[in-house]
């Protein structure tokens, strides 16, 4: 799928100047709303530390990425430095990251939804946390989703 072809989804106002803001600090002053996180990654072209918030999924003893509005410029960005930070007010955790193939997550996408689905389940499709596998399926290509291991 070219660049050009990817799905995303772009904020909405109240999402781009109230919610996402509002997460964004109180997730820096230390207050995790839901498993905010605050997610910084270098930016691939210019090499600039980006922030944005975050929903962390830990499941099955993995931590997880979802990116609920598809190809977003996080997304990117993450995949071009496969590394990046995760804050939670002074606490900032250094990870590597891995995207997952198309197969692999529906057995995420699923506690994802099980999780957030009251905050992001608009992206999904009308997809939601008791979906068959055949319909995570469906939705997995529009959802990048990356596992990230912590650097010691």
């Amino acid at each position: 799928m070219s660049e050009s072809n990817r799905r995303y989804l772009e904020p909405d106002w109240f999402t781009r100047n109230i919610f996402n803001p509002t997460v964004q600090t109180l997730t820096r002053r230390g207050i995790s709303f839901w498993g905010s996180r605050i997610l910084e990654v270098r930016g691939r072209k210019s090499g600039v530390w980006r922030s944005v918030p975050v929903n962390l999924l830990t499941h099955d003893g993995n931590d997880y990425l979802v990116a609920p509005r598809g190809e977003t410029q996080w997304v990117r960005n993450l995949r071009a430095a496969g590394e990046g930070r995760l804050r939670v007010g002074k606490r900032t955790t250094t990870f590597e990251a891995v995207e997952l193939p198309d197969a692999d997550k529906p057995r995420i996408l699923q506690p994802y939804l099980e999780r957030w689905k009251w905050e992001v389940g608009q992206f999904f499709e009308g997809v939601g946390p008791d979906a068959s596998e055949e319909e995570l399926f469906a939705i997995a290509p529009n959802h990048p989703v990356f596992s990230i291991t912590t650097r010691a």
